[in-house]
């Protein structure tokens, strides 16, 4: 008999009609996205679906005012109350403490981390998860800013941006090389939020992570490297959001030359 295939050893490993034992949690932080969920949602489903794989999403929505929460609970009912869960909040209480009230929920072992939006495309989910299983690594972070994956992996396409402007670019890239010079993190986009994360590797990062905003993502990253966890990036495309408004304003910059220096002296 394989000893992979004892009940003690399918118990350890999760039983599902696939040939991946693992099953993979998406938290989606949501505020106003009652236009992008749906496609999103299907967008998610045929990917997991077409990789035989087993799956969950977790909406977090914090009291969207446009009936973002309806639609998901619309969402539950067509897919399934153990394939859609909405876990509302209050109130717009930032990003870091999405994940953290996301994770509570999450029923994988391994969680994905990405926007609403489709700025990040769930066509990249495979390639994540092939490099993780190639290199077992604890994260795989999506990056716009190579031209190959790291380590290696054969059908990796360079990343890149589409749909911003001019200023908006040199911003990003000036954060991004701001934070590599000051903290040196060892990966080339801390600014990016689509990640792949074993999901006790994820917990206890967030659990040292004292961010909020958009300085959360970079801390995880510099985190990460300090508590010695495995780091794998792969190029993604980055589509600016197709509806509704982008989140980002002049506070959040400030925010995030705050958080460089704070996590320059105190990491």
């Amino acid at each position: 008999m394989n000893p992979f295939e004892s009940n003690a050893s399918l118990n350890m490993q999760g039983q599902f009609a696939t040939s991946d034992t693992h099953k993979y949690s998406v938290i989606l932080p949501t505020y106003n996205e009652r236009k992008n969920l749906p496609i999103i949602v299907w967008l998610l489903a045929k990917v997991f679906t077409a990789e035989e794989l087993a799956w969950e999403i977790i909406v977090v929505d914090d009291a969207s005012p446009d009936g973002t929460q309806e639609i998901a609970q619309q969402l539950a009912a067509l897919y399934g109350g153990d394939k859609i869960i909405l876990k509302p909040r209050s109130g717009k209480l930032g990003l870091g403490t999405a994940y953290i009230h996301g994770l509570n929920f999450c029923s994988g072992d391994f969680v994905i981390i990405m926007d609403a939006d489709f700025s990040h495309h769930p066509k990249f989910i495979p390639q994540f998860i092939r490099l993780q299983k190639a290199h077992n690594l604890d994260i795989v972070t999506g990056t716009r800013y190579r031209s190959t994956s790291l380590p290696y992996l054969p059908d990796a396409k360079s990343g890149g941006v589409y749909g911003w402007d001019l200023k908006r670019k040199l911003v990003s890239r000036g954060a991004n090389y701001l934070a590599a010079t000051v903290l040196n993190p060892g990966v080339s986009d801390l600014t990016g939020s689509f990640r792949l994360y074993r999901l006790p590797v994820l917990r206890h990062i967030i659990s040292e992570t004292q961010s909020k905003g958009y300085v959360f993502q970079m801390e995880m990253m510099v985190r990460a490297r300090a508590l010695g966890y495995s780091v794998g990036e792969i190029p993604i495309t980055f589509v600016d959001r197709i509806f509704g408004e982008s989140k980002l304003g002049a506070g959040e910059v400030v925010s995030y030359a705050k958080g460089v220096w704070a996590l320059f002296t105190g990491v």
